[in-house]
Parts: structure tokens; C-alpha cells; sequence
């Protein structure tokens, strides 16, 4: 069997990674210049197993008004003409319920448990190195009410398996004493000590080299997917600037791109892109403190993880900012937010970035065979948590290709 995925970024590379595992020939085709060069490139870099709580939650409701009249808040909205996007907001609005978080959450950690456990025997069998470690993770809380309600998230979750602890302010900083800054503003926090952090770009070219030389696996860069070519109900080819390229199965696996090749065959995919940006800053001779431990500042919605040498810092949802361009503004709200709380920080030596996160409302990604044509799969719609989910939705999705059992439930992620 021949498999032509649509997408090198970690969820296309992971899929074809899991497939040579089961010796399908596989055709990565990309769009860009480079393996993992845009969403999977400078993400957050946090492998979140055990904290997989969907954005959509009953506190939105909540924090609305304050995030959309504060210009420095970490979500932005700007409305606008594109049935798409209001589509995609009352399906969220409609996932905000406590039941429905309630299963999502479990469905979630499901996936990211096995994902977790792929990737742990991929890095045990093949040495990936990808500035992998695991180092846990502290989500801070700077006001009473989240830290409640995180609380009583935890409970849910270690319901469902997953092993947190609840530390007050003082147990904080005696963990992580490079959070001094926040004083007496910080209320505690959530440690779960078994989390992760990587590099997804890394990750995602480990990868690729170690299938390179493999005769049955092929990469094309700048090879953009311009149609499907139909034989009847059937996929027969994609047409490329190249020509045709055919395969037994495609499956796309392109973030945001999945959204107009789906619309080309009549798909309305509830796909929408969560705008975020980063600073990656290297340490190499930096006297100041920074966590040794992954850490989310919750309030201010931004994450810090340590991936080799480099403290990668990413932040903010913006809705309705849909290009690549990094205002000046949101960047320079970023940095002083960093700032505040790591003022030694020498910021104007990082690198800036900012990426379009493929997020279905209910956080759940879409993985599995299409309805909209004969020999179609989709594994997209990981928002967030793509790094995190990738091994498991591509082990999904590998098995159902070749004709094996899921080694989960995968119903909540089918299309």
C-alpha cells in the first residue's frame, strides 16, 4: 500500500513515521520549504499528558467581557464577515458546558496517555533527539477563583487516572524559586511532576532523517496540493505543479491548509485558526534565574519551558488574525508580561515567531476516514496540543489504514 500524506509539520511526520513501522510505503508532500517550518515550528514546546482541559469551559463565560475590553489580554477577537468563524464560536460556546468538558477531558487524556507511551518507545528505540526531557510542570494562579477552579479540575482528572498535586504559594517557590516575582499575587499552583517538554520542530526532523534513507519513504518540499483527482467517488491523485502524484490512501494532515482541500469536496470542517506567537531565547551565558520546571502562568496565559539551551516563551489566542505577521504591539505586550515576572531577561535577543493553531471548538481533534470521498483520511484540528497528541492520533490512523484495531476508543475523534 501506497500513502501520500498532506503536511510535513509533527502531525504529518508522525503519521508517516508510524506507517514505515508497519512497512506502508508513504509520500510526504509539503507546501513549504522545510519539515515542521510553520505551526509545529516554535510552538510552546510543553508535552502536556496529564492537563489536557479544553479551552472551551464553563469560566469563559466569565472572563469574556475582561479579555475583550483589555487591548493586553491574552485572547483577542476580531469579528468578522466569515460564516466560518461564527460557526466555529457557537459550536464553542455550545462545548463551554460542565458535562461536555467533563467528556472531553477524558476522551483527551485517553489519547495523550497513549501518545505518551509511542513516544516514549519511539525515543527508546531510535534515540530521537529533540531537547526532550521531563522535567514537570507548574501551572501558576495569580487570583483565587481559577485556583479553585483548578483544583477541582484536578480532582476530575485524577479521577480519571492522571497524578497531580495541589501546592500552595509557599510549596511553590520552594520548588521553583525563580518565581519569586510574583510575590504575594501568587496563590499556588497545579505540579504535575511526571509532564514533558520537547521541541517539535526537532522532533519532527528526527524523524525524517531516520526514515531519509528509506527507499519506501519520500519527502517533497514546495510541492503544494493544488486538487484531488477523482475517479468516480475515489481519490486517485493529488494534482501538484509537479503533475499528478498518485497513491492507494491520502490523508491530510496540513493544519490549517486541511480546511480549503476539504472545502474542495464539499466539507465544512469546524477548523478554525487560534493565532499565538513565541520568544525563543537562548541561555548560553544568562545569569538570570528561569524555571527549571515547565511553567504556565495562567492568568496571563503564557507558557515557559527549558528545550536544550533555549527557554521558549509562547502566548495568547487571537481570533479573527489570521496572517503570519507579528504586531508590534502583541509583541511588545508579550515581552513586558515576560518582564514582569523575569525583569533580567535580555528579550531583544530572542527570536520571534507566530503560528496559526488548527483548533476544532471542543479542543477534541478530527483523526480518521472522511465521508467526503472514497480513500480520504484527516488528521487534523490539534489546536494547542498538537506535539502532545501526535504519536496517538497517528497510531489512530495508522491502524485503521491497515486494517488493525484502534488501540483506543477513537469514536469521539472520528470525522
Amino acid at each position: 500500500m501506497h500513502v501520500c500524506i498532506i503536511g510535513a509539520g509533527v502531525i504529518g511526520m508522525s503519521t508517516a513515521f508510524m506507517l514505515r513501522q508497519k512497512r506502508v510505503q508513504v509520500t510526504v508532500l509539503e507546501a513549504g520549504s522545510q519539515v515542521a517550518g510553520q505551526t509545529s515550528f516554535a510552538n510552546g514546546g510543553q508535552l502536556s499528558y496529564s492537563y489536557v482541559a479544553p479551552l472551551a469551559d464553563p469560566g469563559v463565560f466569565k472572563d469574556l467581557p475582561r479579555w475583550l475590553l483589555n487591548k493586553d489580554s491574552p485572547l483577542r477577537f476580531k469579528p468578522a464577515l466569515n460564516p466560518q468563524q461564527w460557526r466555529w464560536l457557537l459550536h464553542f460556546l455550545k462545548a463551554c458546558r460542565g458535562d461536555v468538558v467533563r467528556r472531553t477531558t477524558a476522551q483527551m487524556l485517553t489519547l495523550s496517555y497513549l501518545s505518551r507511551d509511542i513516544l516514549h518507545d519511539w525515543q527508546e528505540r531510535f534515540n530521537l533527539e529533540f531537547a526532550h526531557q521531563t522535567n514537570g510542570k507548574l501551572i501558576a494562579f495569580r487570583s483565587p477563583g481559577p485556583f479553585q477552579h483548578a483544583r477541582e479540575q484536578a480532582q476530575l482528572q485524577a479521577d480519571m487516572g492522571s497524578s497531580q498535586q495541589v501546592l500552595e504559594a509557599a510549596q511553590v517557590l520552594e520548588l521553583e524559586p525563580s518565581l519569586q516575582a510574583m510575590g504575594s499575587r501568587l496563590q499556588g499552583a497545579i505540579y504535575t511532576p511526571s509532564e514533558e517538554a520537547g521541541d517539535a520542530y526537532l522532533f519532527s526532523l528526527a524523524l525524517h532523517e531516520r526514515m531519509q534513507n528509506d527507499s519506501d519513504y519520500q519527502l517533497k518540499l514546495n510541492t503544494p496540493v493544488h486538487r484531488f483527482v477523482m475517479e468516480g467517488r475515489d481519490i486517485r491523485a493529488v494534482q501538484t505543479a509537479e503533475g499528478e502524484i498518485q497513491a492507494d490512501q491520502f490523508v491530510v494532515a496540513s493544519g490549517m491548509g486541511t480546511v480549503p482541500l476539504l472545502r474542495q469536496l464539499g466539507g465544512r470542517p469546524l477548523i478554525y485558526p487560534l493565532k499565538g506567537y513565541s520568544l525563543s531565547l537562548p541561555l548560553e551565558g544568562l545569569d538570570q534565574a528561569v524555571p527549571a520546571i515547565s511553567v504556565t502562568d495562567y492568568e496571563q496565559r503564557i507558557v515557559y519551558a527549558r528545550l536544550g539551551e533555549v527557554l521558549r516563551m509562547a502566548a495568547m489566542v487571537d481570533i479573527g488574525f489570521n496572517g503570519l505577521d507579528i504586531p508590534a504591539g502583541r509583541m511588545a505586550t508579550l515581552k513586558q508580561q515576560v518582564k514582569d515576572l523575569f525583569p533580567g531577561l535580555p528579550l531583544e535577543q530572542a527570536q520571534t515567531w507566530a503560528g496559526l493553531r488548527p483548533a476544532t471548538p471542543s479542543g477534541k481533534p478530527v483523526v480518521g476516514a472522511s465521508k467526503l470521498a472514497g480513500r480520504l483520511w484527516v488528521n487534523a484540528g490539534h489546536g494547542a496540543l498538537g506535539f502532545t497528541l501526535a504519536c496517538g492520533s497517528a497510531a489512530i490512523l495508522a491502524a485503521h489504514l491497515t486494517g488493525e484495531a484502534s488501540p483506543i476508543d477513537d469514536t469521539p475523534f472520528r470525522p
